[in-house]
């Protein structure tokens, strides 16, 4: 099965709690074990789409513009330990607090909205990872676009080694970055007086800068302050809000005060020094290129293939562009890993709807692959730029549905209790909220007047026009509407859940059961734990599915040596049973072994199935398939699964 609805309300559930805090540690070793969560997030603010926005600042006004940076980097700490204290003390993604609060038309909107948004944030990274094959390899760029399609089963496979693993796969992807910028700007070698003084919050102008600089070259049709918006724009990402408040719930905590209290403290520090590093890779781009291309007048640089280009003359080594296109490579491959993750908390979350992780991740890809594909046949190379710009102005887009509820979940005192933020922590909020829109109304109200300038087509600008107001009134709608509506629905996670009674416990009996068995030296398992399932008067419904290759291709109309054998050897179980005074029947299935259990369990009427699990791992499970949860996703019965 491709969709499953799904009633489990824990969020990315296969690795729900899964990383267990409780368990008595000290020192590091109780840090070490919250941290992580931060990192997988702090990938999205240096991905591919940063690095245009950091390189034009740099080249173009030098290390003044490094304030910014940090500034950004303020905001997106304050945004991120929001979302983290909605998952840690609500157990709530932002997703699942949104189709709580919300109607469900607006909830279907805010959901196409943030699908829009991850495609996007995979449009930018497919496009950065691929323009760093070009450069390291000299692949066409088509190809490259192609090739990026495979990260799809790398991502399959990290999975399912579970959260920790992956974790330290991204860490390792941050420290690949961070080494090849480490070197290059050694190599670099600019003046820190200098760069320190970027830290002076100020917006330059043109004119006095290279002035002051004794640069006669051409001024730069951006101005300061039209970079600053890009940078802060490109900086906070809608899915990571989504993401983290996810991402928390992989660790199992202890819902008391004290451990809630525990939990956001150690989750802040996580964040703190996670987007720190995010903020040093980010500000390295940005020095790098000041000292290399600002310093030497040569301001015109702003795209990823022209600093690439003359990173190695400049510097006076090849490695320099090598180390380049290998960070950008990195880059973009730890983003697309948390993208696919967002997908998945966004799709469940908001639909309760469950996809296979590889169909999940092959949509998606697609989805940003196809226009990134017509774009390079019909335009060319050359249009990749205005790609990356269009990617991150859809991100703009959607910041605001994300913030905004965001801001209302983790204040409200009614599900938040004694951690709903303070009124001090309410206003900065508020305030970076009001900036990040503004910022970003302002991009977008910029490029539809550049387009209204260019274009007579009064058709494509009234669209422009009524989808203007139609985002605009949204945007309203979703910050007042949780303020007008009372909340019809609070399932969150409580310090104290009220209890109900249990006097009235309904003990099931079980009359069918059904024993799916393979057949090996597990099989006298399975039947005693089924048996003790049952009573005297239950029914054991034994299930074998055959597998050679002519049940595969023939069906119950096989009859090759393992289908006779195995029918000897159901019939020699039924018989063992029946003796032993059990009442017993035996059923073949063929081919598909998870659809056939399925069927099998269905077509006897079955109210319990017994099934063992052999604890396959990574790439084991991929090959041998997984059957577990194929099943108990598709019936409606207790399954009970037996670890052999």
């Amino acid at each position: 099965m491709i969709f499953n609805k799904t009633n489990n309300d824990d969020s990315l559930s296969e690795v729900h709690e899964s990383v267990d805090t409780t368990v008595k540690k000290t020192g590091w070793r109780r840090t070490l074990s919250f941290l992580g969560p931060a990192y997988l997030v702090s990938v999205g603010y240096m991905d591919p789409g940063n690095w245009a926005t950091d390189l034009a600042g740099g080249s173009k006004y030098g290390y003044t513009l490094i304030w910014v940076l940090l500034m950004s980097n303020l905001m997106a700490l304050l945004l991120q330990s929001l979302s983290a204290r909605l998952g840690i003390v609500r157990g709530r993604d932002l997703a699942q607090a949104n189709r709580e609060t919300y109607p469900k038309k607006m909830n279907f909107i805010l959901w196409v909205l943030a699908e829009i948004a991850i495609a996007a944030t995979d449009l930018a990274e497919i496009l950065g990872m691929a323009i760093g094959i070009q450069l390291l390899t000299g692949l066409p760029l088509i190809w490259g676009v192609s090739i990026t399609v495979l990260d799809t089963f790398l991502l399959l496979y990290l999975q399912r080694l579970g959260i920790r693993k992956m974790e330290a796969f991204i860490i390792g992807l941050i420290g690949v970055i961070g080494f090849c910028f480490l070197v290059n700007i050694i190599m670099a070698s600019p003046q820190l007086h200098e760069v320190l003084q970027g830290l002076i919050p100020s917006l330059p102008d043109a004119k006095d800068l290279y002035a002051a600089k004794g640069m006669t070259n051409a001024l730069p049709k951006e101005t300061a302050l039209y970079l600053a918006i890009g940078i802060i724009g490109a900086t906070v990402m809608p899915h990571n809000l989504y993401l983290h408040s996810a991402l928390v719930q992989t660790r199992k905590i202890k819902k008391t005060e004290q451990g809630i209290r525990q939990a956001l403290k150690y989750s802040f520090i996580d964040s703190a020094v996670a987007l720190n590093i995010a903020f040093l890779i980010n500000a390295a781009i940005l020095i790098l290129a000041a000292t290399v291309f600002f310093q030497t007048g040569k301001t015109e640089v702003a795209e990823i293939k022209q600093a690439h280009e003359l990173l190695s003359p400049m510097l006076g080594s090849d490695f320099a562009s090598t180390l380049f296109a290998i960070a950008l490579i990195a880059s973009g491959q730890s983003s697309t890993v948390t993208g696919t993750l967002a997908g998945q908390i966004v799709m469940e979350g908001y639909l309760r709807l469950r996809i296979n992780p590889i169909m999940r991740r092959l949509i998606t890809r697609l989805i940003a692959i196809i226009p990134a594909l017509i774009v390079i046949a019909i335009f060319g190379e050359d249009e990749v730029d205005s790609l990356l710009i269009f990617s991150q102005v859809i991100l703009s887009l959607q910041l605001g549905f994300a913030v905004i509820p965001l801001i209302h979940f983790v204040s409200d005192k009614k599900t938040m209790g004694s951690f709903a933020i303070k009124p001090f922590v309410q206003f900065l909020a508020w305030l970076v909220a009001s900036v990040l829109v503004y910022l970003n109304l302002k991009m977008l109200m910029g490029e539809a007047l550049d387009f209204f300038g260019a274009s007579d087509n009064m058709i494509l600008k009234t669209v422009i026009i009524l989808a203007g107001v139609f985002f605009v009134g949204l945007l309203i709608y979703s910050l007042i509407f949780p303020i007008l509506v009372k909340t019809k629905k609070h399932t969150s996670i409580k310090i104290h859940p009220e209890t109900s009674s249990i006097n009235t416990l309904h003990i099931p009996s079980f009359k069918k059961i059904a024993i799916a068995l393979d057949f090996s030296e597990d099989d006298g398992k399975l039947l005693a734990y089924a048996i003790g399932q049952g009573k005297e008067d239950t029914h054991y419904l034994l299930v074998h599915i055959v597998e050679s290759a002519s049940a595969k291709l023939f069906g119950d109309e096989s009859d090759d040596y393992e289908s006779r054998k195995d029918k000897e050897r159901m019939d020699s179980y039924v018989l063992q049973l029946q003796s032993r005074g059990f009442t017993a029947e035996g059923f073949l299935g063929y081919r598909n072994r998870s659809k056939e259990i399925v069927r099998i369990a269905k077509g006897v009427h079955a109210d319990m199935l017994v099934m063992g699990a052999h604890g396959h791992t990574g790439i084991k499970d991929f090959i041998y398939g997984e059957t577990v949860n194929t099943v108990r996703h598709e019936l409606k019965i207790p399954v009970l699964i037996v670890n052999l």
